[in-house]
């Protein structure tokens, strides 16, 4: 895919001096997205009313670490407890095990170091993994495709509705860094290195099992196209070990918090106590917290169960059309196995609510496929949808109302 005026070189030829690095371009791209979500942010704490959790019109540092930023900010100060909070009926209650320690890590020890607190720490880690987020999706686009459109897919990542994400005391940067480099070592084979980048990503968000079978697909598909690609032994063997190390690991946060507080369930107990408000308690079926979310939510918007059933439906039919679509098979295999991969993931374990738009944040890959249209009217109108995206993202979801009880 060549552009038909000029070619990449002669472009980047017309540049300044001081912008024709490819990573100049990714960083000047990253700071001017930053530019547009930090005035939306700072607009949206200015409209905050105050309540019994939130002040009114608060600082950026405190509207940047509220919601979960809590959570992180208690582990980071005190870790994880060794008993379970439990509820009147001896239910498990919210507590910290829902959250993955390699953020709250990272902050604590920077926190250390600095002597910062952890709303100053916690967002600039955010912004530092953001940053080198933008630099190593660059890289990976552009080993499938042109430097401008490599560099506009980087421009949709900065500006798509959830990248306020980006620069929050959340650990969805540091998250997106090692998913990026874990797909951009994939796709170059370098297997060894990708150990200790799925190990850390493991512990940062919930991702080694989705990730475990991305690598089984990616073994079936170099073994069906060996004669095209060759797939020695060696590597046949260390995708296997990779495959179940990772698998491994989706299960290790699973048994760390079994192991220190000695209830086997801690970490499933934990989870389900988010969605107890919704259903009630109950034990982890896979694939049924969506028909139980529909059936709730139906009663909730008063409309029919079988509307949002089928709406169900046709998301999951949307999203594997945008999967076979040409623009997304032009991206490489592995992009489009871990974006299969992690949807299945959601379908299997999730409850959908307020939350679960956060969680497609990892999906972010597939602005590959959205980004090769070279219509500059299609490119402006995308850009538009993602920041108007970002301001309704941060008015329903962000900002704290009265009685709120949808956490982003």
């Amino acid at each position: 895919m060549v552009d038909r005026v000029l070619t990449p070189r002669r472009r980047l030829g017309a540049l300044p001096a001081a912008l024709r690095p490819w990573w100049v371009q990714v960083l000047v791209v990253f700071a001017a997205s930053r530019v547009v979500t930090t005035a939306l942010m700072l607009w949206a704490a200015d409209a905050q009313a105050a309540t019994s959790r939130a002040a009114a019109s608060p600082g950026y540092l405190d509207f940047a670490s509220q919601w979960d930023g809590q959570w992180y900010w208690l582990i980071a100060l005190s870790g994880y407890p060794a008993e379970l909070p439990l509820g009147p009926e001896g239910h498990v209650g919210e507590n910290a095990w829902a959250f993955m320690p390699g953020y709250p890590v990272v902050v604590r020890l920077l926190m250390e170091l600095t002597g910062a607190p952890f709303g100053v720490v916690g967002v600039a880690v955010s912004v530092a993994f953001a940053a080198a987020t933008s630099l190593v999706l660059y890289r990976l686009f552009v080993r499938m495709m042109p430097h401008a459109t490599a560099l506009f897919a980087v421009v949709l990542f900065c500006v798509a509705p959830l990248s306020p994400l980006l620069q929050i005391a959340y650990a969805e940067s540091m998250n997106a860094f090692l998913l990026a480099l874990a797909l951009l070592l994939l796709v170059d084979r370098r297997y060894l290195l990708l150990v200790p980048v799925v190990t850390v990503m493991a512990l940062t968000r919930p991702s080694g099992l989705a990730f475990a079978l991305a690598l089984l697909l990616h073994l079936v598909w170099r073994w069906w196209r060996r004669a095209d690609e060759p797939f020695p032994p060696r590597q046949i063997a260390a995708v296997i070990a990779l495959g179940l190390f990772t698998a491994v690991l989706g299960f290790g946060w699973l048994l760390t918090a079994g192991l220190v507080t000695g209830v086997p369930t801690a970490y499933l107990d934990t989870e389900l106590a988010w969605r107890a408000g919704y259903v009630g308690y109950g034990e982890l079926v896979p694939f049924a917290g969506w028909i139980e979310g529909a059936l709730w939510w139906a009663g909730f918007w008063d409309v029919p169960p079988a509307l949002l059933l089928v709406l169900l439906v046709l998301v999951v039919v949307a999203f594997g059309v945008l999967l076979a679509s040409r623009s997304a098979r032009r991206l490489a295999p592995e992009l489009r196995f871990w974006s299969a991969s992690y949807a299945l993931y959601l379908l299997a374990v999730f409850f959908p609510q307020s939350s679960t738009v956060r969680l497609l944040m990892p999906l972010f890959p597939l602005v590959g496929a959205l980004a090769q249209p070279r219509s500059r009217l299609y490119r402006v109108v995308l850009v538009a949808a993602g920041i108007l995206g970002q301001w309704l993202w941060l008015r329903w979801f962000w900002q704290i109302t009265a009685n709120d009880w949808t956490p982003p």
